[in-house]
């Protein structure tokens, strides 16, 4: 009985992935483990935290003091040597580099499983065969298969260790309260539409901003106002689609209509995901707020080009995809190879605006 009530008091540590988008993918981990009776604290870099948060089935989260790219193995060792005495009984390792895995490894974790990668012999416990990357599955499933690697620990009836098929679709919490004080915070009425142009991988993945501004114009005739979202590497394309609609409504003469607001570089990821979670709709490139949208259920059109939706897509809550795939395309390139990007540039944004009319129509209807 001591031993059980033990096992039952210690928590399991997810050392979560550096970028939003995975983080959000891994969510169905989460909630596989906490089905199954594990008390799971997340560690996750600044970036990352405020998804952590919102996640159910995280009982606290670690934010860590790193920066991307950097070992800071001074850091590791002083956050392991503060875990250490948490006394964990096992971490899930998300990512495959060797600065994932320092931190279960000196915190002296005792059973900690993740995918072969850098010094997984000598950092995890338990180290999975990843399948090839020409057979790339959903990484969701990816993530959720190292529940099975390990047995669940004993704690009465819970799930099996082996992760169902076919995973559960990623899900997001915000106090609907907090949601209606951050739009009121910017001056946002409720139904607005949320555009988000960035994508930290690269050009590849970034709709034309021109698509963008004719898909601003769309929403503002159907009398909704349009905000845009992102961080300040995105106030570059923000301020072209903001000056395009201007220009685009004093050319064709038309009355006053809902503003665009440009809020990128002006919130932070907390605030980020309330006034997403109080959207009416979202239309994003393949980046981390559009998963972050599609698991909080808003109605959400996913803009694929040089990635793959069959890998990364969006929680199915009510989210749609726009992918033409091409010949060259999934090609999971920084910038188009070839380039015209037609991949984008021919993803026509009167049908990005009737995928989002559409889903935000059944939204209504609910």
């Amino acid at each position: 009985m001591r031993e059980h009530a033990a096992q039952a008091a210690a928590p399991s540590l997810l050392v979560a992935p550096q970028w939003i988008g995975d983080a959000v993918m891994a969510q169905p981990l989460v909630g596989l483990l906490a089905a199954r009776g594990e008390r799971v604290v997340a560690l996750g870099l600044p970036g990352v935290a405020a998804v952590l948060r919102a996640m159910p089935g995280i009982e606290r989260v670690v934010e860590t003091p790193f920066a991307h790219g950097r070992l800071d193995l001074r850091a590791r060792h002083d956050l392991a040597r503060e875990l250490r005495r948490e006394h964990f009984a096992r971490a899930y390792v998300l990512g495959n580099n060797l600065k994932a895995r320092l931190v279960p490894w000196l915190a002296r974790i005792p059973l900690r499983v993740g995918w072969r990668g850098e010094a997984a012999g000598a950092l995890l416990t338990h180290a999975l065969r990843a399948p090839p990357s020409s057979r790339r599955g959903d990484v969701r499933e990816h993530y959720a298969a190292l529940a099975q690697d390990l047995p669940p620990p004993v704690l009465g009836p819970g799930l099996p260790a082996q992760p169902p098929h076919g995973v559960a679709q990623p899900v997001l919490r915000v106090d609907p309260a907090r949601a209606r004080a951050a739009a009121q915070e910017f001056e946002l009425p409720p139904g607005f539409v949320a555009l988000c142009p960035g994508a930290e991988y690269g050009s590849a993945k970034q709709w034309p901003a021109g698509h963008f501004a004719a898909l601003a114009s769309l929403a503002l005739a159907a009398g909704l106002p349009v905000a845009i979202l992102g961080s300040a590497r995105e106030r570059e394309s923000a301020r072209a689609i903001v000056e395009t609609v201007r220009a685009r409504s004093l050319r064709d003469m038309a009355a006053p209509r809902p503003a665009v607001v440009d809020l990128c570089g002006h919130t932070d990821m907390e605030q980020a995901i309330a006034l997403l979670a109080a959207a009416g709709g979202v239309v994003s490139n393949d980046s981390g707020l559009m998963h972050v949208a599609a698991a909080l259920g808003r109605p959400t059109v996913g803009l694929y080009g040089s990635t793959d939706p069959r890998h990364t897509p969006p929680a199915a809550h009510r989210s749609a995809t726009l992918w033409l795939h091409l010949p060259c395309s999934p090609c999971f390139q920084r910038t188009c190879p070839l380039g015209h990007l037609n991949c984008l540039r021919a993803l026509d944004p009167q049908w990005a605006w009737s995928a989002l009319s559409e889903l935000m129509a059944v939204a209504d209807g609910a």
